[in-house]
């Protein structure tokens, strides 16, 4: 994956005070200039909590020597992450205003760190495994970039195999560069050809040895003229565009810390402002937890709202595992239920504010900070915190004294549903050991798996997480298990004996002024259960149950599968055509996710039993039921399966 940048780097740091300073070239408490951290982008660091900062040295510890972890984060000295572009997941490590190296999760292997020169040269005080001794006359060689060859190799730590992340030093025991092990310890030394290190970082750097220890606490301070403007901004903007819409106000409070932010500015603001919780059913429970204590302790109104019992697991079946390219939950068990919230406890709309940063995706980065969400009619969304950097809300919180969601502390980047398909095979590993929610999921991917004939490999590396894994995901698979990963192909839910497709044939006939489409349903139509469906797109609707025929104006609709849609304009018969096609979709393969229903303001449609319902004389014929649905957009191929004669 390719770096991907979505903002401004923000971190430079005080090397006078070792503090981490946001955006200002000038520390508040010295006065000294500051330097800009050099980050991989998106450059979104974040502090290191004591889970992180564990792991970090029990991997140093493993792979160099005892002791070596502590030498390179000290006690007392504060540590960042920083994501960065890795095929699982990646973060940088930033101790005393330097990245010392990052830890990366391969598939397979689990956590790896990888040193750079400031992380080896602090290493290197301890160092007594994962060496390789160069002779005198290679490190000139190896400081021009070069690899070191075994003929270079004076001696190496008989513990190294290939692949092992090692530290070149010279005979001296000085550091000279990083690097990967093309060979075990013993042909390194014994060869007379080939490269035995694959060299990394290499080049000549000054010892940042800073020893001033500090705790985040000193770090609000450092920060709190940067943080005051930013708060002050935020606080402002939540204001005026309150004041800009004239609508009810809410702050829409996930359990993660963006949207905590958001919830602390809006008392910064003086507003003390119904909070909505969307329960998905997926949520962690120490998520639903946090949200409840959170709202309780600062004496606010807490609207929570809770997909249907089925919502998720009753729709697997149908849809399959969500992916990352087909996230179908986050209609069924977010949407849907904030639009049923917001409908009935804001029925002339309000106005959400909600923890969305740039820094976190591109589709996050390209959006407006105000905006309209086809999915939920009747909000308006408003992000106070978009270009705000992670260490941004992370110091706001902290200097709030406020709890946060204990999942952080547990190796978790974002908090989200248990087992979201967006997360990282690392993440979910974690969520796997620690959460009660993970069996169920496990066992339904095992069930899925062994029903679809796929591999177990689709299960255990979290290749369920695309509709087709891609190929350098199958390849990383294939270099730990020495298998073929053929391209998978899920069963699509127009696969199932019970889902809709169409074929269209379409051209001008004589017996009709104007235009006709004709179209080819995949099974035959329940014209009872369709009939009050039309009334959103007929005037006049009538059902001849001896012919199994029914009309609605210019649409003709027959049991055993077909439509026919007649126009005076070719486009207005298309559209008619894409009309009744939907309508079959939304009335037979109704999900319960409650959507349609929640955008009728009319109270024409409803739900019943877990199906949505329609009472034919309360319909008005506004088309609001016809926003975006997950059984037409997930459940069904139309839009590739079209024949045009």
């Amino acid at each position: 994956m390719g770096a991907i940048r979505l903002g401004k780097n923000h971190l430079r740091w005080c090397y006078s005070c070792n503090l981490p300073i946001l955006e200002s070239g000038i520390c508040r408490v010295c006065g000294s200039e500051t330097r800009m951290i050099e980050l991989t982008p998106p450059a979104d660091a974040r502090p290191a909590f004591e889970h992180d900062i564990k792991i970090v040295r029990d991997l140093v510890d493993r792979d160099f020597g005892e002791g070596s972890g502590l030498a390179l984060i000290p006690e007392g000295h504060l540590a960042l992450m920083s994501k960065a572009p890795s095929l699982d997941r990646m973060d940088e490590v930033i101790v005393d205003g330097a990245v010392v190296g990052a830890i990366r999760y391969d598939i397979g292997n689990g956590w790896k760190f990888i040193s750079r020169m400031q992380g080896a040269m602090r290493i290197g005080k301890g160092l007594s495994k994962g060496y390789v001794v160069c002779d005198a006359s290679a490190v000139k060689f190896i400081k021009e970039s070069k690899n070191l060859m075994a003929p270079g190799v004076n001696d190496a730590h008989p513990d190294i195999r290939p692949g092992d992340e090692v530290i070149i030093v010279d005979p001296d025991m000085n550091v000279v560069a990083t690097g990967y092990a093309r060979m075990s310890s013993e042909e390194m030394v014994r060869g007379d050809s080939g490269v035995a290190v694959k060299t990394r970082w290499y080049k000549t750097e000054e010892f940042l040895d800073l020893t001033a220890k500090h705790t985040w606490d000193d770090a609000v301070e450092a920060n709190a003229d940067v943080m005051g403007r930013r708060v002050g901004e935020a606080v402002g903007f939540m204001k005026n565009t309150i004041e800009r819409n004239k609508l009810p106000a809410i702050v829409s409070f996930s359990g993660g810390k963006d949207s905590l932010a958001c919830l602390l500015l809006a008392l910064d603001a003086g507003l003390k402002l119904p909070v909505l919780f969307i329960d998905t059913g997926l949520e962690l429970t120490e998520t639903v937890e946090h949200v409840r204590d959170t709202v309780r302790r600062h004496g606010l109104t807490l609207v929570e709202e809770k997909a249907p019992v089925d919502a998720f697991y009753g729709n697997l079946d149908f849809f399959g595992p969500p992916a990352k390219d087909f996230r179908w939950c986050c209609k069924t068990n977010k949407l849907g239920p904030t639009v049923s919230a917001v409908n009935r406890n804001f029925p002339e709309g309000v106005l959400a504010f909600i923890g969305q940063r740039k820094y976190e995706s591109e589709a996050r980065n390209s959006k407006p900070r105000v905006w309209r969400n086809p999915w939920t009619p009747g909000q308006i969304g408003a992000s106070p915190i978009q270009s705000w950097s992670a260490m941004h809300i992370w110091l706001y919180i902290f200097s709030k004294k406020e709890p946060f969601n204990v999942w952080y502390t547990r190796g978790l980047d974002r908090i989200g549903c248990f087992m979201c398909p967006a997360s990282d095979l690392s993440e979910l590993n974690i969520i796997s050991k620690e959460s009660d929610r993970f069996p169920r999921w496990q066992e339904f991917l095992d069930r899925y798996r062994e029903t679809n004939g796929l591999p177990a490999e689709w299960r255990d590396f979290g290749l369920w997480r695309w509709k087709n894994a891609p190929p350098s995901m199958r390849e990383e698979v294939k270099k730990v298990t020495g298998k073929d990963i053929p391209e998978i192909i899920r069963r699509k839910a127009s696969d199932d004996k019970t889902a809709i497709t169409m074929k269209i044939q379409e051209g001008y006939s004589p017996c009709v002024i104007g235009y006709s489409v004709e179209s080819a349903l995949s099974r035959p139509i329940d014209l009872k259960r369709l009939k009050p469906f039309t009334h959103a797109i007929g005037w006049s609707v009538e059902l001849d149950d001896g012919n199994d025929i029914l009309t609605a104006d210019m649409l003709t609709f027959y049991g055993e599968g077909s439509i026919i849609s007649k126009a005076n304009v070719e486009q207005d018969a298309r559209t008619r055509m894409d009309e009744a096609f939907q309508l079959v979709v939304r009335s037979e393969q109704c999900i319960g996710c409650g959507l349609c229903a929640a955008r009728c303001t009319q109270g024409a449609l409803y739900m019943k039993d877990g199906r949505v319902e329609v009472r034919e004389d309360d319909c008005i014929f506004c088309k609001d039921c016809f926003g975006p649905c997950p059984a037409v957009r997930f459940g069904s191929d139309a839009s590739n399966d079209v024949d045009i004669v």
